[in-house]
């Protein structure tokens, strides 16, 4: 789920030619950071697009797109679930079938549902958002703010028919606007107790949950475990051109597609998108390289005196002074980049090669910190547990 904005190259002609033996990518092509949403579909799914066995969903379940949710929800150990075309659908479906008019949820500050949806939440689902401090550390919130946050912290009072009735807790893994940092198992299933312990709901939205799984070492199940709904993400780092599925109960499943036909989202020979979905799953091991490529693109940029914070998964933030002139800059040099939360954001996906980071770097090495007054030195650290970062909307987008 990604609502950046990036700069597209224009003409380099003026630039002398670089060193070839340092990057084998032509001049005039440009490496593409922005996100990894711009993945194009693979070979192997384009064919198995063409080959895919279809029927009409709406009317009598597609069985190409039946075995992609069934695939889905047997990973996030659910009973069931459901494709829809965007992930933004997908939350607005939890959403909706949590929460009644005038209520309020939680989601950690910078979330995806917060800040880059439109307030469909308020607007679609009537709910009030509140968000809560990161002070678990970067994307993560702990039992303590939850509960303080529910109204069950003694000091805040408690009881008063005038205060707002929350209903919903909405976490974020990996969290986006933090960097795309991880939460684990345990600390997840801590903050889920905690809410459900203050009889709210959960939903974890999961866009990059398969980053997670495999920065982590763990199963994407064990990571929604306390969960009532997850949604996730095929057309991200997978690199399916379409499709989201959320996942929870039978009952939820069955209101579910109430919901998405309510909001457009229903489609007929909808297996075509299935099968490119389910020829993603097939690589999610895949994302282990994205990660380590973010590593060494984040020390490259290090090198060149760029301030970066260390990703934890595909996201790169690089602390800019000047955010707009510095996308621009990079896209003059043939680098598209993006920004979020106040930052410059680089992501590594399945079509960046080593060739392509190389390249990039070489690039990036021409246009320099100081020629765009952002500050060199050391990287920039995310703030202690006990001094909660608190990502800004972002510039762009």
């Amino acid at each position: 789920m990604d609502d950046t904005e990036g700069v597209r190259p224009s003409p380099r002609s003026r630039r002398a030619p670089r060193n070839p033996l340092r990057a084998a990518v032509p001049d005039d092509e440009p490496i593409d950071l922005r996100s990894d949403t711009v993945t194009a579909p693979s070979a192997a799914m384009r064919k198995a697009m063409a080959d895919a066995e279809v029927a009409d969903d709406v009317l009598d379940r597609d069985p190409t797109m039946r075995e992609l949710e069934e695939r889905v929800a047997g990973l996030l150990g659910a009973a069931d679930a459901l494709w829809t075309p965007t992930g933004s659908m997908a939350n607005l479906i939890a959403l909706m079938s949590r929460l009644g008019r005038g209520e309020s949820f939680l989601a950690p500050q910078g979330a995806h549902v917060l800040d880059f949806e439109l307030g469909t939440a308020a607007w679609l689902a009537g709910g009030m958002p509140r968000p809560l401090p990161h002070d678990g550390g970067p994307g993560k919130v702990t039992p303590h703010a939850v509960r303080r946050a529910a109204g069950l912290d003694p000091d805040q009072g408690y009881g008063s028919y005038t205060a707002l009735h929350c209903a919903l807790l909405c976490l974020e893994n990996t969290h986006n606007a933090a960097g795309g940092t991880v939460t684990a198992p345990e600390e997840h299933a801590a903050v889920a107790a905690a809410a459900r312990a203050a009889r709210l709901a959960v939903h974890l939205d999961g866009a990059r949950l398969w980053n997670a799984a495999v920065a982590l070492g763990v199963p994407p199940g064990a990571l929604t475990v306390g969960a009532d709904t997850v949604s996730v993400c095929l057309s991200k780092g997978l690199g399916a051109p379409v499709g989201s599925v959320v996942a929870g109960s039978s009952e939820f499943v069955e209101h579910a597609r109430r919901l998405r036909k309510m909001l457009g989202g229903g489609v007929r020979q909808g297996g075509i998108m299935a099968a490119a979905g389910l020829v993603a799953l097939e690589n999610t091991e895949r994302l282990a390289e994205d990660h380590a490529l973010a590593t060494r693109l984040a020390a490259g940029l290090r090198e060149r005196g760029w301030r970066v914070r260390e990703p934890q998964t595909n996201i790169v933030l690089v602390d800019v002074a000047d955010l707009r002139g510095t996308i621009a800059a990079f896209g003059e040099a043939g680098v598209m980049a993006g920004a979020i939360g106040g930052k410059l954001r680089l992501m590594t996906h399945r079509d960046v090669t080593e060739k392509h980071l190389t390249a990039a770097l070489d690039r990036i090495g021409e246009v320099g910190p100081a020629s765009t007054g952002s500050p060199g030195g050391p990287p920039a650290q995310f703030s202690r547990p006990d001094e909660p970062e608190r990502p800004a909307r972002t510039a762009l987008g």
